[in-house]
């Protein structure tokens, strides 16, 4: 077994996810620590340039399965060309981000590897030469520290709570090509419904404008989206709100939604259910607005407003543009 850290990068349509630097960040720390190297895999089809981007945020070799039978994620054909290939480089370290994709591979990757696993985690360090992860527990009551036995030691990172490194731009990837072994694939993606335009997604977003059941009704996200157009935001929403119908279930945050660690999470008319806290409360400044001044948002927010989000939101959108207008 090596001492290399290895990041499995995300991809979409020839985009990088966010996490994917935040995990080449974390990957360097922990690397330095090994006295070892930072390292990338990639798998998709026509993925142009996206080994050196990876290598300018600090990927020291990229390996890269570029085949069709990639060209859409599928839990069978990464599973299969990933396993085979730790197989072969044998890294020390694999690092995944906690997003759709990641929930979904590392668990199956772990299992195939017959291997330990720490989810969503968000912190890492190195004692005694092993992995040590920090993850959230108990609907984020308490923190765990955990050592994982085996090796590959497999982590996903909870997005947005890593920093980004610093790219240097004159990097270039060392690329070493890898056989895509999908193997069989009996579940195949044949068509992708995308958001709408311009839709940021709750996991990745720096600021999320939510909305929940004091909204009343799917017109009462207006403002919400509204004020999330300003402030180039995401649209979130508790759980209340989507069991309702007024929104769909991929802007839900908290426990059986997403969770995210937005820098600003600005709530409109949620309460504060135990349920939606868990899914962010790790955000790093949380504006609350709600007519009840008892309701449990305000125990965690950093700002708190009492009155009609009808009426406070459309002013603070006032305000914001007045702002960015400066």
């Amino acid at each position: 077994m090596g001492n290399n850290v290895l990041v499995i990068a995300e991809q979409r349509d020839g985009v990088l996810k966010k996490v994917t630097f935040e995990a080449l960040g974390a990957g360097a720390q922990l690397a330095a620590a090994l006295g070892s190297q930072v390292e990338a895999a990639l798998l998709g089809n026509g993925l142009g340039n996206l080994p050196d981007i990876l290598a300018r945020y600090g990927a020291t070799k990229v390996y890269v399965a570029d085949d069709p039978a990639l060209a859409r994620y599928s839990a069978e054909g990464y599973t299969n060309t990933l396993a085979a290939f730790l197989g072969k480089v044998e890294p020390a370290i694999v690092l995944v981000g906690a997003t759709a994709l990641g929930k979904d591979l590392a668990p199956r990757l772990a299992a195939r590897l017959g291997v330990g696993l720490a989810c969503d985690c968000t912190a890492l360090e190195i004692a005694d030469g092993r992995l040590v992860a920090t993850r959230p527990i108990y609907a984020g009551k308490a923190l765990a520290r955990v050592k994982l036995n085996g090796d590959p030691q497999i982590a996903t990172l909870r997005p947005n709570v890593l920093p980004v490194p610093e790219p240097a731009t004159e990097a270039r990837a060392v690329v070493e090509p890898v056989v895509a072994s999908a193997g069989n694939i009996r579940a195949r993606v044949v068509d992708i419904i995308g958001a709408g335009e311009g839709e940021i997604d709750v996991a990745e977003a720096n600021i999320i404008v939510s909305g929940g059941r004091g909204v009343g009704g799917p017109e009462g996200f207006a403002p919400i989206r509204s004020l999330a157009k300003t402030l180039r935001a995401a649209v979130g929403a508790s759980r209340a709100a989507v069991d309702a119908g007024w929104i769909e279930h991929s802007h839900q945050v908290g426990q059986t939604g997403k969770t995210v660690t937005p820098n600003l999470y600005i709530a409109c008319g949620i309460s504060g259910a135990i349920q939606h806290l868990a899914g962010m409360k790790t955000s790093k400044v949380i504006v609350a607005i709600n007519k009840d001044p008892e309701a449990p948002i305000f125990k965690v927010a950093n700002y708190g407003i009492v009155g009609d989000l009808f009426t406070v939101v459309p002013l603070l959108e006032k305000e914001f543009k007045a702002l960015l207008s400066e």
